[in-house]
This record gives structure tokens, C-alpha cells and sequence, in this order.
């Protein structure tokens, strides 16, 4: 995250605090083992001011991963919520991105992590596009990964825990290495997943299509958005196993992700997806997708949280 603007303060196990006192033991079990689990939100400028997307959907989600590994955040959603929105204020930022962040801290060094501490963090910082200035209009260029989506029975996949992203980092690298903005992963019955960050939608013949909760997805919530959107938008949105070639022969594709947004695909394996450009239909959903979160239309679902 080289260059990027951190807000100067962050909120830290109950304080209010500045950004480069927030400092963790080197043998903290997290950093260790991977024993954390964390969201990501943005706030996005609007003519009201600034407004955090679909705050208490990620907190809840937060606190779902948490519940997976066993561990006791120290406060109520709705105070975690409220801390969100402080740590936001306290930086002056007009839009930003959020890191509300779970860990166990310094304690026993083995295995087993029920003796270690729960530290809990809240940060911000500005964030542009995720994957490129001219990705959101342009579209990027994809790759399928040489690695597999975990298995259901091995790792919980709907926990957004440090440790699933071990997985997602081989095969970001993998792709830029190889010249790509990104990968698709498989699921372990060889269907499509996701991306390293993202969950995908596919279109063909004016539906749109995008894996279960059954692939090893991680349940997005800007996913839920999309199927929410394009379903008031009166277009049909379909959820089920997809094959790899289906991706080869549709229409249009596109990523979706609090960092990612929507973000079209324009070709998978250097073979361009529909005519190689974004299409009319992501472009639809994406214009009413910034509109909301900009405040340009009403906010007819209550997604936004205005500070």
C-alpha cells in the first residue's frame, strides 16, 4: 500500500488513538497464525457529506467470521458501528476506506489460540480504484488461476478471516506476473468461484449469472447489492454452478467488491469477453450503483449511514 494517504488516527481496543501508536508484539498469534478476522467499507462523498456504505451488513459479517473462530469481540454490533463512524470523523476524510480489523494478540505461542487476547482496530485511508484509475469504465484483462478455491470441508469460506488470503495472494501474483489485472479461481469440483478479492457475475442473453454460496464463495456484500439492483432493474439474476468455458462464450462479466466495486471484465485468457469492451447492461447497474453511493438518487434501501 505504498503511497497510500492513512488517516492520522485509528481506533485501538477502546482509544481513540494516533496511527503510529498503534503498535502490536511481533509475537502477537495473529501475525503468527493468522488467528484475525477483519471488513472493509467505503465512505463515499455524497451532497449530503459523507456517508458509509452498508455499515451494519459488514459489521454483522465481521462478527459472523469472528463467531467461526471463537472469538468474543468486547462490545455490541451497534457499538462497533458507532466506533466506525467516530474513527471516520476523527480523520476528515470526504471518502475513504475502512478497516475495521479483529486479532489475538500476545499469549500462548502454540496452536491453540483461546488464551491469546482479542485486540480490536478500526482504520481508514483514501482509496481510489482497486484494480486501476481506468478499470471501473476500461475493464481489465483476467486470467484463470493455476490454484483451486479451498473445499467447503476445510476451511469456512464464508469467514473473512487474514488466513483465506494466503490463498488469494498466490494467485493475485500469479496473475500480474503473468501480466493480468487479476484471477478467477475454481471451486474444488472444478466450477467457477471468485476472484482473489471479488465475487463474479456473468451475462448472457440479457440474465445474469453468479456462483452459490455452495462454491467457496465469500458472501459480498456488494454482491448482495448487485442481485438487489438488477432485480429492481427488472433483470433476471441467477445463482448457480458455472462452468469455466461459460465465462469464454458470455456476453459480459464483471467483478464486484467494496475495493473492486464494479469493475467490468473485458477478456479471460487474452480471449475478449463479448466485444472486448464493458457492457451495456454492467454499465446500467454500474451508473445506478454510483448514483447511490454518491447520493444522486434516493436511497431507497437504507445502504448508506450519513455522518
Amino acid at each position: 500500500m505504498a503511497g497510500l494517504n492513512f488517516g492520522k488516527k485509528v481506533w485501538f481496543d477502546g482509544k481513540t488513538i494516533d496511527f503510529e501508536n498503534a503498535q502490536v508484539s511481533i509475537l502477537s498469534h495473529a501475525l503468527h497464525y493468522g488467528s484475525c478476522v477483519f471488513e472493509g467499507l467505503r465512505t463515499y462523498k455524497t451532497k449530503k457529506g459523507s456517508a458509509i456504505f452498508r455499515l451494519e451488513p459488514h459489521i454483522r459479517r465481521l462478527y459472523e467470521s469472528a463467531k467461526i473462530y471463537r472469538m468474543d469481540i468486547p462490545l455490541s454490533q451497534k457499538e462497533f458501528c458507532d466506533k466506525v463512524c467516530e474513527t471516520v470523523r476523527a480523520n476528515n476524510f470526504d471518502a475513504c476506506y475502512v478497516r475495521p480489523f479483529v486479532f489475538r494478540g500476545l499469549g500462548d505461542l502454540g496452536l491453540n489460540p483461546l488464551s491469546s487476547p482479542i485486540h480490536v482496530s478500526i482504520a481508514v485511508w483514501e482509496w481510489g480504484a482497486y484494480l486501476g484509475a481506468d478499470s471501473i469504465e476500461a475493464g481489465i484483462d483476467v486470467k484463470f488461476s493455476s490454484w483451486n478455491r479451498i473445499a467447503p470441508n476445510t476451511f469456512p469460506a464464508m469467514a473473512k478471516a487474514a488466513g483465506n488470503y494466503l490463498h488469494s495472494q498466490l494467485m493475485k501474483m500469479e496473475a500480474v506476473l503473468d501480466g493480468y489485472a487479476e484471477s478467477i479461481i475454481l471451486d474444488s469440483h472444478g466450477m467457477i468461484s471468485e476472484g482473489s478479492g471479488e465475487n463474479i457475475f456473468i451475462i448472457r442473453d440479457g440474465k445474469i449469472y453468479t456462483p452459490p454460496m455452495g462454491a467457496s464463495i465469500l458472501l459480498g456484500i456488494t454482491r448482495d447489492v448487485v442481485k438487489v439492483l438488477a432485480r429492481d432493474m427488472e433483470i433476471e439474476v441467477i445463482e448457480e454452478n458455472i462452468p469455466r468455458e461459460f465465462l469464454t462464450i458470455a456476453d459480459e462479466a464483471f467483478f464486484t467488491g467494496t475495493a473492486a466495486e464494479i469493475t467490468p471484465i473485458r477478456s479471460v485468457d487474452k480471449i475478449p469477453i463479448g466485444n472486448g469492451k464493458r457492457g451495456p447492461i454492467t454499465e446500467k447497474i454500474q451508473e445506478r450503483f454510483f448514483r447511490l453511493v454518491k447520493g444522486e438518487e434516493p436511497d431507497l434501501f437504507g445502504w448508506l449511514k450519513y455522518l
